[in-house]
């Protein structure tokens, strides 16, 4: 059967992106490999620049896919897409023809989230090339490593909403000013986690010293992906270190002082991701106990 051709919408209704959601909920990998990041997720229901590309058979949703500028300012355009699970493989290619079409000459990156994303066959069909590399990486949280000692002056407390937003963006920017996903958050995009039914202050750590920040581990529990045991995992959702710190080894220390408070809340598992090209980061959570859990692979058109 061949799929129908997508059509491009500027924002989507609720009943849309309520849709949408069901559909990624429904992927066959989703609790281990969600075929959406949560960045694409929330610009499901927000204002933003994005396209959205919407695939169905009369009322039936069969694809979706999410094309958005990278950065502000910048040419290069990242997209997402899902598929119903029984035409994974004709509506991935339908949706990254329409992708490379919406793109023109711009040059535009994919995601495939785990090896069972149909974005990888058909990416490699489509002749994209490979560009990056994100690994999931897990470990127990039994028999965590003690806490280093900090440096003199420095302490580790929990993020204060309206105090220290504009620091820790700050701080942020700094710390991920070469990974374009992060490095670019603004208020809006903290404040879209912090109104999150996840978001939990106690579990957003900073390190500082004289009122000054100097780094951060922002912690996450998940409440719809569960571990072998049914527990909820828990994420390194963001750990990051000033430049202007480095040298006072805060990365391990924040590392396993949030490892510590999700094993104090009784988890039993933790994952996070790192990009490949980020070699000292790699580094340090295997040094630390993590392994590869699953591989996530972004293809690439254009420079």
């Amino acid at each position: 059967m061949i799929a129908p051709e997508p059509f491009v919408l500027p924002a989507l209704s609720a009943e849309q992106a309520t849709a949408v959601r069901l559909l990624a909920a429904a992927a066959p990998d989703a609790a281990d490999n969600p075929p959406l990041s949560e960045r694409a997720l929330l610009h499901l229901h927000a204002a933003s620049p994005v396209r959205h590309l919407v695939l169905q058979r009369d009322s039936e949703l069969l694809g979706y896919a999410q094309l958005e500028p990278e950065q502000a300012g910048e040419t290069i355009l990242s997209a997402e897409l899902v598929t119903a699970a029984d035409q994974q493989d004709e509506v991935a290619a339908a949706l990254l023809r329409a992708l490379v079409d919406q793109a023109g000459d711009a040059p535009m990156r994919i995601w495939a989230h785990g090896s069972t994303s149909p974005v990888n066959k058909a990416a490699e069909r489509a002749g994209l090339r490979v560009v990056r590399r994100l690994f999931q990486l897990r470990r127990p949280l039994a028999g965590l490593f003690a806490i280093p000692p900090l440096p003199d002056g420095v302490r580790i407390r929990p993020f204060v909403i309206g105090q220290d937003d504009a620091a820790w963006l700050s701080v942020n920017a700094r710390a991920f000013a070469e990974h374009p996903e992060q490095g670019s958050w603004t208020q809006a995009d903290l404040d879209a986690r912090i109104a999150s039914d996840w978001f939990d202050p106690a579990g957003f750590l900073l390190a500082e010293r004289d009122g000054q920040l100097l780094g951060y581990h922002w912690t996450k529990v998940h409440g719809d992906a569960l571990d072998e045991h049914g527990i909820p995992l828990g994420e390194v959702y963001v750990l990051g270190v000033d430049p202007l710190a480095q040298g006072m080894k805060l990365g391990s220390s924040l590392l396993l002082a949030g490892l510590a408070h999700l094993a104090e809340r009784g988890l039993r598992t933790v994952l996070l991701y790192v990009d490949e090209s980020n070699a000292t980061a790699v580094r340090l959570y295997r040094g630390l106990g993590f392994e590869t859990f699953a591989t996530d692979v972004q293809y690439g058109t254009g420079g």
